[in-house]
């Protein structure tokens, strides 16, 4: 008797399970915004500090801005961005609006710059990393080529991660072959121009491209746009996901010291910063 109430019990709780109604989720997204209603607005002050601003209800945006070559010159992704534009010339600027029913981009809004802001380029470091429009060009520097470092290194020394390893070629030859890695020019000839010119791990091939960049002198950062990546030695490539957003660690008229952040060791190690080292080009 009692192995059959087990078995009565067991068989109604599968009918029930069976018996219900099955539920669809059927609830869809919203609709995209309406391209017609995107409300937007991007103003130049007198020293060519470009605001952009979005005034779409319900949007996230993102900003891209490109000089007349078409040149990429930065990204945003804030409500309101302020973005100086020190050289003459006319500019586009791109707005993607997004919410939860897509992307939908806006029609580019063109601005013309008159005068080049001069005054926005009065702190040294321009002219140590450039020599502003005349150029300036980089090469590793072998004598100490290559160190790591902590994610706080240098600018918290009192953080947890503030260690640094910058040994010199004879301490850590194993690091990279000695031998020219090729070369790094910037200057401020009507925009934020860099060439790379970059040596090949295993011959001398040498590939070079070039493209714009970006130095936030404060936050001690630097971004290269259009394809371009920084210049290295030795076989490290892979071992980073970014390649174009750099920390400044070192800038004076005969030193620079850039890093990159490993993120994917291809050893197991932690993130850290691989510190290149650089000299100007005799």
């Amino acid at each position: 008797m009692k192995k059959f109430l087990k078995l009565f019990v067991a068989f109604t709780a599968i009918g029930s399970l069976v018996s219900c109604d099955a539920t669809v989720d059927d609830e869809s997204l919203p609709a995209p915004v309406d391209a017609s209603k995107i409300d937007i607005s991007v103003t130049a002050d007198a020293t060519n500090l470009v605001t952009m601003k979005n005034n779409t209800p319900g949007t996230i945006a993102y900003w891209e801005y490109k000089d007349a070559a078409g040149n990429l010159m930065g990204t945003s992704n804030l409500t309101e961005a302020k973005v100086m534009f020190p050289f003459k010339g006319t500019y586009d600027v791109f707005f993607t609006a997004y919410s939860k029913g897509g992307a939908v981009p806006a029609e580019p809004v063109s601005i013309t710059l008159e005068n080049t802001n001069e005054s926005y380029f009065a702190a040294p470091e321009w002219e140590m990393l450039s020599k502003k429009v005349e150029g300036k060009t980089w090469v590793v520097d072998m004598s100490s080529p290559i160190g790591w470092a902590g994610l706080d290194y240098p600018y918290n020394p009192s953080g947890s991660d503030a260690w640094s390893w910058l040994p010199t070629y004879a301490e850590a030859s194993w690091a990279m072959p000695d031998k020219n890695w090729g070369e790094m020019t910037f200057d401020l000839d009507g925009a934020y121009n860099v060439s790379v010119t970059q040596t090949a791990l295993n011959d001398d091939t040498q590939t070079t491209k070039t493209g714009t960049f970006s130095f936030d002198i404060a936050k001690h950062k630097m971004k290269f746009n259009g394809g371009v990546e920084m210049l290295y030695g030795g076989d490290y490539h892979p071992d980073c996901s970014d390649w174009t957003t750099l920390n400044v660690i070192e800038l004076t008229e005969t030193s620079m010291r850039l890093a990159v952040i490993r993120d994917q060791s291809r050893t197991g190690e932690g993130k850290c910063q691989i510190v290149f080292h650089f000299k100007p080009k005799e």
